[in-house]
C-alpha cells in the first residue's frame, strides 16, 4: 500500500513539473493561404467558386501587375494548395524560379461535364453520362472569368494554364482551338484518349504571340504514355514561331502523383526563357 502511495505521489510530482515548463499558449488564429469566393455564371447558368492566392506583395504598390496562373481542378480538396505552395516557393527572392503571381483555382462542380468534348465512342457515353460540355466551360473561362480576374485584381497580360488528367484534355483543347486564351500551357498526364483519340487529329489553330508549352506524363501505361507523346511531336512538328515545346517523362511517377513534380519542372522550363 505505501509503495502504491508513493508511486502516485511520484506520478502527481511529475504531471506538475511537466505543467511548470510547458508554454502556455498566449493565441490562436487561422491560417488563411488564399480567398475562396463564388461567382453567378451566365453562361454555365450556375455559381463557381474561385480559390485565389495573392503573393505575399500583392497591395504593397497599387502599380504593379502579377502573371495570372488559372488551375483547372483548382479546388482546396484537390490541387489549389499544393500548387500555390510551389509558386509560392519558387517566387522567394533567394530561389527567382518564378515570377510572384496570382493563382485562380477554378473548383469543380462536374469536372467529366466541363473539361470533355462530345465523344462518338460509345464506352465514354455510357461511363461519363453527363460529359461533352467544353465548348461551354471555354466560353466561361474566355468571357466571364478572366474579364473578372482582370477586373478584380492587378493582372499582367501573362497568363499560364494547368491541367491534368481531363484537365490536360481541356488545356490541349483549348490549346489547339483558343490558344491565344493562354501564354503558358502546362499539360500533365492528358486523358488524350477520349473520342478514340480524336483530338490528336485536329489542326491547330496558327497564333503569333509567344508560347511555352510544356507536357509531361507519368508512367501510365501504353496509351496515356504514347498519346502524351504524340502531343509533342505534333506541335514541335508544327514549327510556329515563337514556341518553346518541353516533353517530360516522369519514369518514377504515375497518374496520380505526377502533377506536383510536373509543375515545379514546368515552371522551370517555362520561366527561365522569360529571365
Amino acid at each position: 500500500m505505501k509503495n502504491i502511495v508513493l508511486i502516485a505521489v511520484c506520478l502527481l510530482i511529475m504531471q506538475v513539473s511537466e505543467a511548470q515548463i510547458l508554454p502556455k499558449k498566449i493565441s490562436e488564429t487561422d491560417f488563411v493561404i488564399g480567398k475562396s469566393l463564388t461567382i453567378k455564371s451566365q453562361v454555365l447558368n450556375e455559381n463557381r467558386t474561385l480559390n485565389i492566392y495573392l503573393p505575399a506583395s500583392y497591395g504593397t504598390d497599387s502599380l504593379k501587375k502579377y502573371p495570372v496562373i488559372y488551375l483547372l481542378d483548382g479546388s482546396k480538396d484537390e490541387d489549389f494548395i499544393h500548387i500555390s505552395g510551389i509558386v509560392q516557393f519558387g517566387s522567394f527572392s533567394w530561389i527567382n524560379m518564378i515570377p510572384e503571381s496570382i493563382v485562380v483555382g477554378i473548383a469543380n462542380v462536374d469536372r467529366k461535364r466541363d473539361f470533355t468534348y462530345p465523344s462518338k465512342n460509345k464506352l465514354d457515353q455510357k461511363e461519363f453520362p453527363s460529359a461533352g460540355h467544353s465548348e461551354k466551360f471555354i466560353d466561361f473561362i474566355a468571357n466571364e472569368l478572366q474579364p473578372f480576374i482582370n477586373l478584380n485584381y492587378n493582372t499582367s497580360a501573362t497568363k499560364t494554364l494547368i491541367g491534368q488528367s481531363f484537365g490536360g484534355l481541356l488545356a490541349t483543347e483549348i490549346l489547339f482551338k483558343e490558344p491565344n486564351l493562354f501564354d503558358n500551357y502546362i499539360i500533365v498526364s492528358p486523358s488524350l484518349w477520349w473520342d478514340d483519340e480524336s483530338l490528336l487529329a485536329v489542326k491547330p489553330k496558327n497564333y503569333t504571340s509567344k508560347k511555352s508549352i510544356y507536357i509531361a506524363s507519368g508512367k501510365e501505361g501504353e496509351i496515356m504514355e504514347r498519346t502524351a507523346k504524340a502531343l509533342y511531336k505534333k506541335l514541335k512538328k508544327q514549327k510556329l514561331e515563337n514556341t518553346e515545346v518541353f516533353y517530360e517523362f516522369l519514369k518514377d511517377k504515375t497518374h496520380g502523383d505526377a502533377l506536383h513534380i510536373a509543375v515545379y519542372n514546368a515552371f522551370e522550363e517555362i520561366f527561365k526563357t522569360e529571365k
